[in-house]
């Protein structure tokens, strides 16, 4: 009997540290899954939330198309003119107001030397 006993308890001491083994990889399997689906949750929530702040701005893009469209061909050519005339933005100041509505764009002093380029184009007298 006591060898019956012996044997039993030796064999539960080998069992036990094979079904501890077991035990934390299905419950390590079974938080994992717990916490993708709460992430999936959370997605959900949050793309519900945003949803009608994103259908609005939708709406403001597609009103303010065509404005846009108008503002890009009236001001382009200007803009571009512009930067033909200057050799990098870097190299001014933030623009000033004046009081009259004029712009004001200073250089930065401590940008390099301003060179023009040569004007190539001819004028017939």
């Amino acid at each position: 009997m006591k060898q019956i006993l012996a044997l039993t308890v030796a064999a539960a001491l080998l069992c036990a540290p094979a079904m501890a083994e077991d035990a934390p990889e299905s419950d390590m399997g079974e938080g994992l899954d717990l916490i993708e689906e709460g992430a999936r949750m959370l997605m959900r929530g949050l793309m519900s939330e945003m949803e009608p702040a994103l259908d609005a701005l939708r709406d403001n893009v597609e009103q303010m198309g065509p404005a846009l469209g108008e503002f890009v061909q009236s001001v382009g050519p200007a803009f571009g003119a512009l930067l033909e005339r200057i050799d990098d933005l870097r190299y001014y100041e933030a623009p000033e107001i004046l009081p009259n509505g004029d712009i004001i764009m200073r250089r930065s002093p401590d940008a390099p030397a301003w060179e023009p380029e040569p004007d190539t184009t001819e004028i017939e007298l």
